[in-house]
């Protein structure tokens, strides 16, 4: 199963070091990690996603409050949330296969951010799996190249980090 947790942490040298080593030492895998400040200069938030049962997500928790800076852990596996990723897509753009991309651009309100004689590089924004979608459609027209930031998340509505 798939979770996203969202980890606040004092923004200081080596905590990234520290988490991921977490991980690595008890043989979890981070499918994806995103990391930057928050609206407080001195924290960071960490939004990671991995997968496994329900005791493997327990025992991260447990193991992620034991770490001297992290402030605060959140399992979003079940909770209510807005989560968005951004994804550069650079596609062959032969003349036959143009229109097709930019349709293809428009209907996922993507944008193409550079073009050269032979390629389109599309920038797409949204939910992890809207970029699949696009995905899935750009890839018989020739993808490539591929670099996608992995997701970040937040709770809906007015509830924050803070209570």
């Amino acid at each position: 199963m798939r979770h996203t947790i969202t980890v606040l942490v004092e923004n200081e040298f080596g905590v990234l070091s520290r988490v991921a080593g977490l991980f690595s030492g008890r043989g979890f895998n981070i499918d994806s990690l995103s990391v930057a400040p928050t609206n407080e200069e001195s924290i960071s938030r960490m939004t990671i996603v991995t997968r496994g049962d329900a005791q493997i997500l327990e025992q991260i928790t447990k193991q992620l409050n034991k770490l001297i800076d992290v402030i605060k852990v959140f399992d979003f596996t079940d909770a209510s949330i807005i989560e968005r990723e951004i994804a550069l897509v650079k596609v062959t753009a032969e003349d036959a296969d143009r229109a097709e991309v930019l349709r293809i651009v428009d209907i996922f309100r993507a944008n193409v951010i550079d073009v050269t004689p032979k390629t389109y590089t599309i920038e797409v924004t949204g939910a992890p799996s809207k970029i699949d979608a696009v995905l899935e459609l750009l890839r018989p027209l020739g993808l490539k190249e591929l670099v996608r930031t992995g997701p970040v998340a937040i709770v809906r509505g007015a509830k924050g980090w803070k209570g």
